[in-house]
């Protein structure tokens, strides 16, 4: 049974007025689920906090000092920690539950009591690095999954595939150097956060897409590049990042996919999952950022996901 994690705490985090990622995205999924009537075969968990030996698996000590010595408490104004990345009285207990509900995920999974998982968490996470906030992400919440997954249940190989435009520049600089990880990303380029060019190697898989991009060269992306490495890397166990600012309704980028194309995604990487992880599929959401199109994309993820 496919099970949605999430949390009120969540929708605390108030990035500002004027900031695109806002509660109103967690609002307009959870009402698509309802209107579609795919709630009534979700069973929905609350996100727990996430501790600090998990978030020392992939984050500095020194990095989660400060941003524990700088989050402002209630009644505070809140305070910028980049130019994109907002810290609110709300955002530090949000940002612990995005993270951890990854950790509940991923263990969900492991017990053979639920699978598959989706985070329907924010503040999103991919381009938070180990030692530095930014674009929006304070914990790099798929990385605490993928570290859980890897220390605490004692697997070999994780895989994490990162479909949002922007690329998981932060996943990447965590993970460059763990061969039991392969991450797999597509994203605009050159676009913000301005890293990532193509390259393969045994555990980095970046494929970008120029400004314009249609389905046809997203596919291509996913069929000759990622589906080979990861049927080579054989993962026991399958992580998205799930990220829908890519359609072509979202404003955010120039690429231009749509609904059909995370369909097809999803299917691709379920049958990858099946194949070799037991059907252990975790997606957790990153970008995506006009609620309609959001919400409607995940719809449709998620009912691939369900089979």
């Amino acid at each position: 049974m496919l099970s949605m994690i999430s949390h009120p705490e969540c929708r605390d985090h108030d990035a500002g007025a004027m900031h695109p990622e806002t509660k109103e995205r967690l609002d307009a999924i959870m009402n698509q689920l309802i209107m579609s009537g795919m709630d009534y075969v979700i069973r929905h968990r609350d996100a727990p906090l996430v501790t600090r030996e998990q978030l020392e698996r992939v984050h500095a000590a020194e990095y989660l000092d400060r941003v524990y010595a700088i989050a402002p408490g209630e009644g505070m104004q809140s305070i910028e920690v980049d130019g994109d990345t907002v810290m609110s009285p709300g955002t530090l207990r949000a940002a612990e539950r995005a993270a951890g509900s990854g950790v509940m995920g991923v263990d969900l999974i492991m017990s053979g009591e639920a699978n598959p998982i989706f985070c329907a968490v924010r503040p999103p996470g991919h381009h938070a690095e180990r030692a530095e906030a930014m674009g929006f992400c304070l914990f790099n919440n798929i990385a605490v999954a993928a570290a859980h997954a890897l220390e605490a249940h004692g697997l070999e190989r994780v895989a994490i595939i990162d479909f949002d435009v922007h690329h998981g520049n932060g996943t990447e600089e965590i993970f460059k150097d763990e061969p039991r990880v392969l991450f797999c990303s597509s994203f605009q380029h050159p676009f913000y956060p301005f890293t990532g060019h193509e390259k393969e190697t045994d555990n980095l898989v970046d494929i970008p897409l120029s400004a314009g991009a249609s389905s046809t060269e997203f596919r291509e992306a996913v069929s000759d590049h990622w589906l080979p490495h990861l049927h080579d890397f054989k993962p026991q166990m399958v992580l998205i990042s799930a990220g829908f600012d890519a359609h072509t309704a979202d404003d955010m980028s120039s690429v231009n996919l749509v609904d059909a194309d995370y369909e097809w995604v999803t299917s691709a990487l379920k049958s990858v999952a099946d194949e070799y992880a037991e059907g252990r599929i975790l997606s957790m959401l990153e970008g995506g950022y006009e609620p309609d199109v959001l919400a409607r994309s995940v719809v449709k993820h998620l009912n691939v996901l369900l089979g």
